[in-house]
């Protein structure tokens, strides 16, 4: 088995799955930007734009996801760590053996070669683990804590899957020398634009805002929230590539943590920073929450960031005025909106 130590003295390489991805292409510009390459990228493309997530970057290597074991063999002295981003993320989709192959297996032999390898493991969860919210926001890998969450769909049932197993596994004495799971709240921002319906809302809602139309917003069905009260733990993708750089250069540093800004915030503060940024004024058309989904409907959700803030990580976050501003300023309102 390779050392570490003497896996730096030969090409180091950082692997990104999902790295044409909207977290995981922003995470390979930002490493790229920093000298800490060469990447290599595992990822589908598709017959959308995807491609243009990573069209202006240098990669090492681009591979097929089913191509992945066999680089694993020959590349393995040179790979230094593993951001593992890569999953079927879309809350809509049905297959669950499908999701249980790309969010469970593959997460589990990553982690398995990591700890064969002796290289550091950080891996993406999600607040879908969370379910309804009604058991808090406390990250951790304590297993009865997380006993104790009911996520509400296949994708959230997944993730949280993972996490279990990791907690249960990480005593072990086969453990990847770092490992981190991160829970992403609502993350927001550039190279999101092929995802859909699993955009985020400033990216959706952009074209109408531009065009000096009315906003579209589900009133609330829930006493206790006025219209456009509902919140939620919106973070600028910038904000959760500088947590991850951070957790590489700090790997004494492992754990299962939140990744929001700490600071719920409400559609309506949301919508007012994007029209703003644009120069218009918000009106709101109201529509009502579909009653297929409205027994599931989050009123609140908000990151306890208490864990990482003790584990070191001291930086702020923007708020949604802020990050929306930037994402209008530097990407959604140019020519080229690709970082």
């Amino acid at each position: 088995m390779t050392t570490r130590a003497a896996r730096l003295t030969l090409s180091a390489m950082i692997l990104v799955t999902g790295g044409a991805g909207f977290i995981g292409s922003n995470l390979v510009a930002a490493l790229l930007e920093r000298g800490l390459g060469p990447v290599a990228v595992v990822d589908r493309l598709g017959g959308d734009e995807k491609w243009r997530n990573i069209a202006k970057h240098d990669l090492e290597a681009l591979v097929a996801p089913e191509a992945l074991p066999d680089f694993l063999k020959q590349r393995a002295k040179e790979i230094t760590y593993v951001f593992h981003m890569g999953a079927i993320s879309s809350t809509m989709e049905r297959d669950a053996d499908l999701i249980a192959d790309t969010n469970i297996r593959l997460s589990q032999s990553l982690w398995d070669w990591c700890a064969d390898q002796s290289v550091p493991f950080l891996y993406a969860s999600s607040a879908a683990t969370y379910g309804d919210g009604s058991a808090g926001f406390r990250d951790g890998a304590d297993p009865d804590a997380l006993a104790r969450l009911r996520p509400m769909n296949a994708y959230g049932w997944s993730k949280h899957a993972f996490d279990r197993w990791v907690a249960r596994h990480r005593h072990d004495t086969r453990v990847p020398p770092q490992w981190v799971g991160l829970k992403f709240f609502n993350v927001y921002g550039p190279n999101e634009y092929h995802k859909g319906e699993m955009r985020s809302v400033v990216c959706k809602a952009f074209p109408r805002a531009a065009a000096g139309e009315r906003a579209t917003l589900f009133r609330s069905h829930h006493p206790d929230y006025p219209d456009g009260g509902q919140k939620r733990d919106f973070v600028h993708v910038a904000d959760c590539v500088d947590v991850m750089l951070w957790l590489r250069d700090t790997q004494e540093v492992s754990g299962l943590f939140n990744l929001g800004t700490g600071r719920a915030q409400t559609w309506l503060e949301l919508m007012n920073a994007l029209y703003g940024a644009v120069g218009r004024k918000l009106e709101v058309e109201w529509i009502d929450v579909p009653e297929t989904i409205r027994d599931r409907y989050q009123y609140f959700t908000q990151a306890d960031m208490t864990a990482l803030r003790r584990a070191g990580y001291d930086r702020p976050f923007r708020s949604v005025e802020e990050g929306v501003r930037d994402y209008v300023a530097r990407y959604l309102a140019t020519d080229d909106p690709y970082r």
